[in-house]
């Protein structure tokens, strides 16, 4: 049969995504990804300078999602079908094009065999950059170290004529404006008639006058189980744990186990293999009877990595966390730019990055791959995968793409986001075959395309900015037309987050002082109290985020009749002392620890609250009241954490978040049998970030002081009684390295 590009839907039950948290992501970036200085010493020069190139400080502009849980639902998702007489692959334009499935199909007796490990559920998780990410199939990670913030995000797609559109041939285009290192990117699908193996044409552009640091990695999941092996050609391979330590080990075995089989390692690893120059860019994960899946690509794309859970507890309970209760294991087979995921590559001004990659099965003699002789398990790979596809016809097909790369789209399949038809108006962008057109601007992008035309930014309306900012955007030419702005509350709200990702604080304190000045909101007072913390002010941070909350509070309250009073704060709530006027006292860097003599402070909702967004509203409150306990805690006033936490709605008090928050402020009351209580439960933190090992520690700390008693110091005596007489339960072990 010719290919066909068909459009279809795809029922999974699903964990929506849920709300963006409204609250800028100025802290530095919480990356297991990462090596100290001590190491890099140790590293290559080519690969410790590609290390220490251009690291992301944040994730801006881009927005943390994580108002999501694990309530799961049927769901109907859009999806685009690529088919010939050998295989089917869907993907989810809707979820960063991802690939959810790749099907070799039928042919005799045989049956049709899944190449990808298909999760059979959509459940978000604390992987990406921002956030929300899912398991299972093929993802086009791009931006910086990690999973891509367009995980869970929606990429412009297209059906395009293929290389062999003489015959019928159409390629699916899935392109994108990468918004951490503002990039347009494309990946062309294309399956040639009767081929065993999917083509993905990937380019990364820089329309820019400045040189751009580029991160790129496919991951792939596959199927594991005790006989899966993974195989490269490496001798050696950097392997990387969660202990943030780099280190050349060989390759297939080390420590005592055979690498290359996932579960025969007890703890979540990386394996990233160091291909000789000069030979073929491959990876392949076989099962049992020497079948499985085979990634190669042309030789621009040059790293090779192997991802593992482990067999441990925490990799376990990771596995079961992803998906649901029946499901099997999965591996992760990669292919990337450079060596490491650690490095990024800079890519010139006004040049491109372009490589083809091509997906299929591949068989081979089981005896032969699941042998003791590594030379010969990885000779018989490779010359099973050169006679399916040999490497000069991978070549050949890159050749064959490149003239098509800049096809403008035949018909629209999806859409995306408008930050990319608002970049390419700024900058006046020409970027043939990926455009990103005018119509695809939104509400998100009106208020940038305001100032882009008027030199002046919408200040905030009534009703909605009590509930969400708005987006910011933090790229040197948007923070030059914001300097240039009238002042208001919303620009130098916006001004201080681009000058607070330049690195220039003290500026963007100022600005955000200014937006105090012009109305006081909880935005601003909560930058500030972000720029107290690193300054090393805790307790002006504290009041700074009570005053916020408070008026969160209040834009989320129902309005009052006219025979309604007015309620007063909560006594504890009135740390915030609205009586010294906006920002609660001076700069990050200026005053004096302690707070001003506290005021009561109305609770009634201005009458202009009730245009704003209650699911907005909830995003905001859980966002604030998360910070604000947090940094009550690290003031040391406990009694006033617990205030906030039973000031916020009941929906996200019993948000398994929110439990854990209430344990430890428990503990920090001196309460710990009510803490444990909370333990004993059970709770569920549906956002857990990956390598967090809060859920543990609180554990034990509260264990240990149970054990000690309430007044007696802890030694380390009671320490190990603790953790003998209460072990960690199964369902809060997320420990992703040795303990």
């Amino acid at each position: 049969m010719a290919t066909s590009v068909r459009r279809t839907t795809l029922t999974l039950p699903t964990a929506p995504v849920g709300p963006d948290n409204p609250l800028p992501a100025l802290r530095p970036l919480d990356e297991v990804h990462r090596v100290d200085d001590r190491v890099r010493a140790t590293l290559p020069a080519d690969m410790a300078r590609q290390v220490a190139h251009a690291p992301l400080r944040s994730v801006l502009p881009v927005r943390l999602r994580d108002g999501y849980g694990r309530d799961r639902a049927p769901a109907t998702l859009d999806a685009i079908v690529l088919e010939n007489d050998r295989l089917r692959a869907t993907v989810l334009p809707g979820l960063g094009g991802r690939v959810h499935s790749l099907i070799h199909k039928a042919t005799g007796d045989s049956a049709d065999t899944e190449l990808l490990y298909r999760n059979p559920v959509l459940q978000p998780a604390d992987f990406a950059l921002n956030g929300a990410w899912f398991s299972g199939g093929i993802e086009w990670n791009i931006g910086a170290t990690g999973h891509t913030t367009l995980s869970c995000a929606p990429l412009h797609a297209a059906r395009v004529p293929a290389p062999d559109a003489a015959e019928g041939g159409a390629m699916v285009r899935l392109w994108e404006w990468e918004r951490l290192r503002d990039l347009p990117f494309q990946v062309d699908l294309w399956l040639p008639a009767d081929s065993a193996f999917l083509y993905v044409g990937v380019r990364i552009r820089n329309p820019h006058h400045l040189p751009a640091p580029v991160y790129w990695w496919s991951n792939i999941a596959v199927p594991e189980d005790e006989h899966t092996r993974v195989l490269a050609p490496a001798d050696d391979a950097w392997h990387f744990g969660y202990a943030r330590t780099l280190s050349r080990v060989p390759v297939p075995e080390w420590d005592g186990a055979d690498r290359t089989y996932p579960l025969r390692g007890a703890y979540p690893a990386d394996y990233f293999y160091e291909v000789p120059d000069g030979a073929r860019r491959w990876i392949a994960s076989l099962d049992a009877d020497g079948s499985g899946l085979v990634q190669t690509s042309t030789d621009l794309l040059r790293g090779r990595k192997l991802f593992v859970w482990g067999a441990g507890p925490g990799g376990r309970r990771w596995q079961q966390w992803l998906t649901e209760p029946g499901t099997g294991g999965y591996a992760e087979i990669q292919a990337g730019l450079a060596r490491t995921q650690l490095e990024h590559i800079p890519l010139e001004a006004g040049e491109e990055f372009a490589w083809l990659e091509a997906y299929g099965p591949l068989t081979a003699d089981p005896a032969a791959v699941h042998g003791a002789d590594w030379a010969a398990a990885r000779r018989e790979a490779e010359t099973r995968l050169e006679a399916a596809l040999p490497r000069a016809a991978v070549d050949a097909a890159y050749a064959a793409w490149r003239p098509y790369a800049d096809t403008e789209p035949a018909e629209h399949l999806a859409t995306g986001s408008g930050w990319g038809a608002l970049e390419a108006e700024r900058g006046g962008f020409e970027l043939p075959g990926t455009p990103f057109d005018p119509g695809t601007l939104g509400e998100d992008q009106e208020p940038w395309r305001r100032l882009l035309r008027t030199g002046a930014l919408p200040d905030w309306e009534p009703g909605p900015s009590q509930a969400d900012p708005g987006a910011s955007l933090v790229a040197p030419a948007w923070r030059d037309l914001l300097e240039a702005a009238p002042s208001t509350a919303a620009a130098e709200y916006h001004l201080g987050v681009a000058q607070w990702h330049a690195g220039d604080r003290a500026q963007a304190e100022r600005s955000w002082e200014r937006s105090l000045r012009c109305a006081e909101t909880p935005w601003a007072l909560r930058c500030l109290a972000v720029a107290d913390t690193a300054s090393g002010h805790p307790a002006r941070a504290a009041d700074r985020l009570l005053r916020a909350v408070q008026l969160l509070l209040a834009a989320g309250a129902v309005p009052p009749r006219e025979a309604d009073p007015v309620l007063e704060a909560d006594p504890v709530l009135e740390a915030a002392g609205a009586g010294q006027g906006p920002g609660v006292g001076g700069g990050a860097g200026q005053g004096t620890e302690a707070a001003g003599a506290p005021t009561a402070v109305s609770l009634a909702a201005p009458p202009a609250a009730a245009t704003a967004d209650p699911v907005a509203l909830e995003a905001a409150e859980a966002a604030l009241g998360r910070e604000a306990i947090v940094a009550l805690l690290a003031a040391d006033r406990a009694d006033d954490a617990r205030a906030v936490l039973d000031a916020l709605r009941p929906t996200i008090r019993s948000r398994g978040r929110f439990r854990l928050l209430r344990a430890q402020v428990l503990l920090a009351q001196g309460d710990a049998p009510a803490a444990r209580a909370v333990f004993d439960e059970g709770f569920e933190v549906c956002d857990l970030r990956e390598g967090d090992e809060a859920l543990s520690d609180t554990w034990y700390a509260i264990v240990e002081r149970l054990v000690a008693g309430a007044v007696e110091p802890l030694t380390e005596e009671a320490r190990a009684r603790a953790r003998t007489e209460h072990p960690l339960p199964g369902r809060y072990e997320f420990r992703m390295r040795p303990t």
